[in-house]
């Protein structure tokens, strides 16, 4: 099943900068092949539920690993049987076509 995830990667018990983490997540989100998007607040990743699934799983194993004693994720997940396929850029893009079509009409 085609899934859209956006999750939040929390280290806990470690010092208050944990850019080191998150950059540790997103090398292991990029070697998972996943079609994926970071922004200031955590990461969109697209693809099938297991594999999505599985790349959040090894993120809190890779922080794990460098030696956080404790991580917390937020989650969220998005699954679609009416739009099969559709993409992150996809449900963006219709935003924009929106905002933009309004524009063109105060003109």
């Amino acid at each position: 099943m085609h899934t859209i995830a956006d999750f939040c990667v929390i280290p806990m018990g470690v010092t208050s900068s944990v850019s080191q983490y998150i950059a540790e997540c997103q090398r292991v989100i990029e070697k998972s092949g996943l079609k994926y998007s970071m922004h200031s607040y955590g990461t969109n990743v697209e693809g099938e539920w297991d594999a999505v699934c599985q790349v959040m799983k090894e993120c809190h194993e890779a922080v794990h690993a460098m030696g956080c004693p404790r991580v917390s994720t937020s989650v969220r997940i998005g699954t679609r049987t009416d739009k099969i396929g559709q993409t992150m850029e996809d449900k963006v893009n219709v935003v924009h076509e929106i905002l933009a079509k309004e524009k063109e009409t105060k003109h």
